[in-house]
């Protein structure tokens, strides 16, 4: 038990290094989403009204556009430097590699947009209560986003021409997590029941996402 949670932990050390070193991808992600949130503001006027009405939607459709930009890095490099495999000889099923990396992608992608919404939430006039509400189905669609990126990206590792189509199975599947999302600052009567039903569909996710990744990185493992 002890030498799998060192496993584990090297892990997310060696994921650490990789992310540190690729620094510049994550400050790229971020920069994008700040200049689309000055591109609306500029679309849309500066009216504070117009700002806070439209606000919420606007950073959920930036947040889910900008956290596609890093599904091509998801599976892609580990398999094709042959690390899946050797994580796999190690003694990681496929399905706890797609779990590691979930998370993995969660901290290291997910949490800097997490961060940046109180600073987005200024620039577009949104309420420090709706930046709250924000905030929770932000975290819970977050991981949402991420399971289905693993889904989609371990679909596509085989896939050399098209990989845009990644992006646009996310974004798809994606629609009922920003509903919910904005409906949760929309209705504030409703909040725990929204709440709840996006939590449940998180769940969803998390419990399809490490077979459903694992048989699709064992299949491509092998046809390779």
């Amino acid at each position: 038990m002890i030498t799998f949670l060192k496993k584990i932990n090297n892990f997310y050390y060696r994921e650490y290094k990789i992310n540190m070193s690729g620094f510049q991808d994550i400050l790229t992600n971020i920069t994008f989403f700040f200049i689309s949130i000055f591109i609306f503001i500029f679309s849309i006027g500066y009216e504070k009204e117009t700002l806070s009405l439209y606000g919420v939607g606007i950073l959920w459709t930036l947040l889910l556009l900008s956290s596609t930009l890093s599904l091509r890095k998801f599976y892609q490099d580990d398999f094709e430097n042959g690390n899946l495999m050797i994580l796999h000889i190690n003694g990681f099923s496929f399905e706890l590699i797609a779990l590691l990396k979930t998370i993995s992608h969660f901290v290291f992608v997910q949490i800097p947009f997490l961060l940046s919404i109180p600073l987005a939430c200024i620039l577009l006039n949104i309420s420090i209560t709706n930046m709250y509400n924000l905030l929770i189905s932000f975290i819970i669609g977050s991981v949402i986003l991420s399971s289905l990126g693993s889904i989609s990206s371990s679909m596509n590792l085989l896939n050399h021409r098209n990989y845009l189509l990644g992006s646009v199975i996310v974004i798809v599947f994606s629609i009922p997590v920003i509903i919910f999302s904005v409906s949760i600052i929309k209705f504030d009567e409703n909040v725990d029941s929204l709440i709840g039903i996006l939590s449940s569909i998180m769940l969803i996710t998390l419990a399809i996402n490490p077979w459903a990744s694992g048989s699709c990185l064992k299949l491509a493992l092998k046809n390779n």
